[in-house]
């Protein structure tokens, strides 16, 4: 057993040489007909047979369980990619974003935010990352849905595979997937005995990683795996201490020698704490009984756990150039001005346990269930300092008047922690699996439960016009969400080489906030967050003084018991449901038992959600002059219509295979969330807003809105391509072109002011018109646009040659290339010299070496990763006036990687 073990980590290895993802199907959840004669010759009680079970010079042959059954890639109609471990671990993977331009059509990226992965699956993505939002990427470990996508930093380590499909999955993997779905595929116990392994990875920016496996057989019944890894690194940000103080005496910004900005966390820490650091550690335990030759039971205990201080955005210098809003001269590209240190205290718990059961030769039944606890606190620095690192931009003079000042403030200083916070969920799923003759099928249920809560804080500290502090808690005890669905698909070999497929899942979601409170919802600066511990004064009257950093302490704010003093909450008390089915239809063609083609048409489905209560005026009068009325900004589902053809096949005796996809998407109710309009207000003073507050008539906020159709084309191109012995060429292309029409609600508010400024093309005017629907709105016509962070072209490339020694010993040189071509960042579409928020194309190169020892039996492997240092936007946006800030790709990465086996 020790050989066959080490001739499939052999293919293993020379799969990771390669450049490019294997080109294969998901688990056994994923949605997709398949070929039922190869499905009956599947050991139906077995773990997943997944990988390579041919090599040397050609292609191996992949088997998969896309259809519940081990089926053969080739028989496998579905778009999708998929890692190895060893892929993983040669790529320094320990996230998913560390996958980002390997897939095509995929943009993975590390928002900053509540420590998650964005997914962007063909122009289709979430921006709501917080306990009111869904993924629109379905994500999940050996099958099971995990609700928070939190989860995708846990388990990139000791896997089988890592499967990305693309498109909706709207039967097998049903929720929430609009854009389509990863699986995470972990590595099971198995009956061949005790061995095992160990890696370390010493990189720059002190870098420490170690990972260790262990199997063990206890008997010919039970076998275990357990599996630790912990990673360690400086981050790359060059962060310094915030100890601005504003200076404009001739304004009446006297100086007093004490920071104005809030001190109440600004220690002096090490590297290792910076923004951009890595502190996590992860943990997993897995059993697997045969209770007999039919029943096998199987269970998961999972830990992760992450100390790190969260990523972070930069001040853009280079777009900024030549403006007022230009960085300091000295200004470094990873520099940043911070008071408040972030810091992430994330801890995610989960159990996984179920049963395979074959009940005949034909019919097996499964039924899995997952408990997921994640705990949750942490404290980000919203602005640092990117507005007062440049020279102080004062409106107005000090604000000792009865009116206070409504200019632009010489500083910025805003935060955000979740004091605590905990999601609860809980997954079952049961499947029957048949075989009827030439019918095959597929039929389930499916329930998710997940109860959240979470107190949640937002400060400014140097509020207009006073200078005083605003600050909004959010306090949600009891919010739940709750998702059912029944399920079925079944595949019909009609024709000795055709096969047909349908499919249907009925879903229906509820999400309900129980107990929710709000406290300072209208963001009205209060005295009472200082709790008694400091006073301003009276403005308007001797001895009025706006505090500075070191007159906040910790007692103030930061707690419900604090903020009751700002008197009664909202109350957010608010449930809704919807309903849906989707479903998909197939065929497929075997040409020759080298080629297929299919043709599909599939839907999918994202639930709708709302936002916390408000009012539809803020509290003030609205345009018309009536009074606004209680709302929960509520927004509607999302869905798709993907219509699909497919080939794949293998070529010059099976040194090439070739994949080959065409969609057209038919998107319909985008949810998009940011900042956005919400009604047109009669300002509080009742007067016409002044020239540099253009938009304080308009009452926006925080919210998640429907976009109307988006037609989304594409093709998709995957090889792999051995072209002589011991060389492998892999590669992707994508092409797309998203098209947004029927979106007559949107409004250009961006940077209103600062483009009049720069000389840039205006804001349209605000809309007076007839339909009170789109009162107050710049309305600009998005038709054609594209949708954020879909380049149209995406391409990359990989190659990889073995050199064999008579000793046994093997060098693998590889370089890969991840090419995209111009992205935007918003439906506007925006190139605006200086604040336009877009990433030009560019390129990222990647290169290693490795040494294999005889055997397998240890490897070492020099990598870098981001070759030239290149300083790519992930995102990019004018904030704060026209300050710039951008989120990047990471700078050059390299070190060693060890490994053994034992």
């Amino acid at each position: 057993m020790r050989s066959t073990k080490r001739t499939l980590m052999s293919l293993a290895v020379a799969s990771a040489c390669g450049l490019g993802a294997a080109h294969v199907a998901p688990s056994a959840h994923a949605q997709a007909g398949g070929a039922a004669a190869d499905a009956n010759n599947a050991p139906p009680a077995e773990a997943p047979q997944l990988g390579a079970t041919n090599g040397g010079d050609q292609i191996p042959e992949v088997r998969v369980t896309a259809t519940r059954y081990s089926t053969s890639l080739l028989k496998t109609p579905l778009a999708v990619s998929a890692f190895s471990q060893e892929q993983l671990t040669r790529k320094g993977a320990t996230s998913l974003k560390d996958l980002a331009g390997e897939i095509p059509n995929v943009v993975i990226d590390n928002t900053g935010l509540d420590s998650a992965v964005q997914i962007t699956i063909r122009g289709i993505t979430s921006t709501n990352f917080t306990e009111t939002g869904d993924p629109a990427v379905g994500f999940h470990v050996d099958g099971m849905y995990s609700p928070r996508p939190q989860g995708a930093q846990a388990l990139m380590f000791d896997v089988d595979q890592v499967e990305v499909l693309r498109g909706p999955q709207g039967t097998l993997f049903g929720r929430n997937s609009t854009g389509g779905s990863v699986n995470v595929i972990a590595a099971k116990p198995d009956f061949s005995g005790n061995y095992g392994k160990a890696n370390i990875d010493i990189g720059n920016y002190r870098k420490k990683q170690v990972s260790a496996v262990q199997n063990v057989k206890v008997s010919d019944q039970l076998a275990l795996r357990g599996t630790f890894m912990i990673v360690r690194r400086d981050g790359y940000a060059n962060q310094m201490r915030d100890l601005s103080e504003a200076n404009a005496p001739e304004l009446g910004w006297i100086p007093n020698g004490k920071p104005d900005v809030d001190q109440r966390f600004n220690a002096v820490i090490g590297k290792d704490k910076f923004y951009t650091n890595q502190d996590q550690w992860a943990a997993r335990l897995s059993a697997l009984y045969r209770v007999n030759q039919d029943l096998t039971l199987k269970a998961t205990y999972e830990h992760f756990q992450d100390n790190g201080a969260g990523g972070s955005d930069f001040r853009d210098c280079d777009t900024t150039a030549g403006t007022r809003y230009a960085c300091a001269p000295g200004t470094g590209k990873w520099d940043l001005l911070v008071n408040v240190p972030g810091e992430v205290d994330m801890q995610i718990r989960t159990l996984r346990t179920g049963l395979s059961w074959t009940i005949n030769p034909t019919t097996t039944f499964d039924y899995t269930f997952q408990v997921a606890d994640q705990k949750r606190s942490e404290i980000t620095d919203d602005d640092k300092g990117m507005q007062h690192a440049a020279p102080f931009q004062i409106n107005g003079a000090y604000p000792n008047t009865t009116t206070g000042n409504w200019g632009t403030w010489p500083l910025k200083d805003v935060f955000h922690r979740t004091l605590d916070s905990r999601y609860l969920s809980t997954v079952h799923e049961a499947q029957l699996k048949q075989t009827l003759g030439s019918v095959q099928y597929v039929a389930g249920l499916f329930w998710m439960h997940e109860r959240n809560r979470i107190d949640y804080e937002m400060t400014e500290t140097i509020q207009k016009p006073f200078g005083d502090v605003g600050s909004v808690l959010y306090h949600q005890p009891n919010r739940q969400v709750d998702a059912k669905a029944a399920f079925a698909q079944a595949d019909w070999k009609f024709a000795p080489t055709w096969t047909g497929t349908l499919g249907a899942r009925y879903s229906r979601d509820s999400k309900e906030d129980k107990g929710g409170e709000v406290y300072g919802a209208n963001w009205i600066g209060s005295p009472n967050y200082y709790n008694g511990l400091y006073s301003q004064g009276t403005p308007g009257t001797p001895g009025f003084r706006v505090h500075d950093g070191t007159d906040l302490t910790p007692a103030m704010g930061g707690s419900v018991a604090a903020y009751h003093l700002y008197g009664a909450p909202t109350s957010n008390d608010h449930k809704e449901t919807w309903k849906k089915v989707t479903w998909r239809v197939g065929l497929q063609k075997q040409i020759n038992p080298n080629e297929m083609a299919y043709a599909s048409v599939s839907t999918g489905y994202k639930a709708g959600g709302f936002a916390d209560k408000t009012d539809s005026c803020n509290y003030q009068l609205c345009a018309d002059g009536s009074r606004g009325v209680v709302t929960f900004l509520p927004y509607g589902p999302e869905t798709v219509t993907n219509f699909e053809l497919g080939y794949k096949g293998k070529f010059l005796n099976n040194r090439l295979s070739l994949s080959a996809t065409a969609f057209f998407m038919k998107y319909k109710d985008m949810q998009l969330t940011g900042t956005y309009f919400i009604n047109q207000i009669i300002p509080a003073a009742g007067l016409p807003c002044p020239a540099d507050q253009p938009k304080c008539d308009v009452y926006e906020g925080w919210r998640t809105i429907n976009v109307g159709k988006v037609d989304i084309p594409g093709l998709e191109l995957e090889w792999d391509y051995r072209p002589w012995r011991g060389a492998r060429f892999g590669g992707g292309f994508a092409y797309i072109n998203t098209d947004v029409h029927d979106f007559k609600e949107f409004s250009d508010d961006y940077q209103c002011d600062v483009r009049v400024e720069l000389g840039i093309e205006p804001c349209p005017g605000t809309y007076n018109g007839p339909d009170k629907a789109l009162i107050g709105r710049r309305l600009y016509n998005v038709d054609g646009n594209h949708l954020p962070n879909t380049p149209k072209y995406q391409v990359n490339l990989s190659f990889s040659q073995e050199f064999g020694f008579e000793n046994g010993y093997r060098i693998t040189p590889y370089v890969k290339v991840n090419w995209r071509d111009k992205a935007y960042f918003d439906l506007r579409n925006s190139e605006f010299a200086h604040i336009g928020r877009y990433q030009k194309a560019y390129a990222l190169a990647d290169m290693s070496a490795r040494l294999d020892a005889p055997n397998d039996k240890w490897y070492a492997e020099l990598y870098v990763r981001n070759v030239a240092n290149k300083h790519a936007a992930l995102n990019r946006e004018s904030v704060f006036g026209g300050f710039m800030k951008a989120r990047y790709v990471e700078p050059r990465m390299f070190g060693l990687r060890l490994g053994a086996e034992y």
